[in-house]
């Protein structure tokens, strides 16, 4: 018998706040809405406790995409909205120098109840991800030019 083999996907990991993020994705999960399965959701308390190397090593790792999914100007947490675009700005930099597409990480405000937003937020960086490809043709391109040979 042939076996079938399945192209690999993209793989989104979404940090999500308790306070917006993940009860955003619980709502999704509990409508029984389907969400592309390589996606995986870390519930997380605030983003600003991720310095920005976390995120790089997460895509050295094979995490082709990341969403910061919080509950923005309405989070509990004073330091949340403008400690997390900070941390994100810090990380831009970080993405650059390395030679990664920055579209690669998102922050995205998700509501409690807010299943469409959260659906439209995950469908659009698998869509993303399809068109640029995996983040480890990046790195390696990166690393190879940065060695002096060719792309």
């Amino acid at each position: 018998m042939a076996e079938t083999i399945k192209p690999q996907e993209p793989k989104i990991l979404i940090l999500a706040t308790l306070a917006g993020g993940y009860a955003g994705a619980d709502s999704t999960g509990q409508s029984h809405v389907d969400y592309p399965a390589n996606t995986y959701i870390l519930p997380v308390m605030c983003p600003v406790m991720f310095p920005p190397e976390f995120f790089i090593r997460a895509f050295e790792h094979g995490i082709d995409g990341i969403i910061i999914m919080y509950s923005g100007t309405d989070s509990p947490y004073k330091v949340e909205a403008e400690g997390t675009a900070k941390l994100i700005n810090q990380t831009y930099a970080l993405m650059k120098q390395r030679g990664l597409d920055i579209r690669r990480l998102r922050l995205a405000a998700i509501c409690t109840v807010c299943v469409k937003p959260f659906l439209k937020e995950v469908t659009q960086m698998a869509e993303l991800l399809k068109g640029i490809g995996f983040v480890k043709h990046e790195i390696h391109a990166h690393a190879t030019t940065a060695q002096g040979a060719p792309a």
